[in-house]
């Protein structure tokens, strides 16, 4: 099961980020879950919506979507290599992570996701904050 997998020195991120995006419900709520909460206070937000939609997509290569799961999971993880709730640098990491996943499939990445990113960006600001 997710997020359960431990070794002695701690948790086996490798084998979190695998479970993850190998179980997709569960990746695609706890994605949003967390998009959510953060979008208004991510800079990455549109690259990671976009990546999402992407990796989504039944166009998609299957290698493009391995990628990107694997980035979207590495984001969802609560265990990473530098934890979220750090101010400032908690989300380097991930932004990092993305960045390369992005990097190596960006031409996958259609003019499509990145209109739907930013149509789900507009829509998550204008909803109501949540506690």
């Amino acid at each position: 099961m997710w997020f359960r997998h431990r070794t002695a020195a701690g948790p086996d991120i490798e084998t979190l980020v695998a479970e993850a995006a190998a179980d997709e419900a569960t990746l695609r709520e706890r994605f949003w879950r967390k998009v959510g909460r953060l979008a208004a206070r991510l800079p990455f937000a549109e690259d990671l919506l976009a990546a999402h939609y992407c990796a989504f997509d039944r166009q998609t290569p299957l290698q493009v979507k391995a990628v990107l799961l694997a980035a979207i999971a590495y984001f969802v993880v609560p265990t990473d290599l530098i934890p979220d709730y750090l101010p400032v640098i908690g989300y380097s990491d991930d932004a990092a992570v993305l960045a390369a996943a992005i990097k190596l499939v960006s031409s996958h990445i259609t003019a499509d996701h990145r209109e739907a990113a930013r149509r789900m960006l507009e829509r998550l600001a204008a909803a109501p904050s949540r506690p």
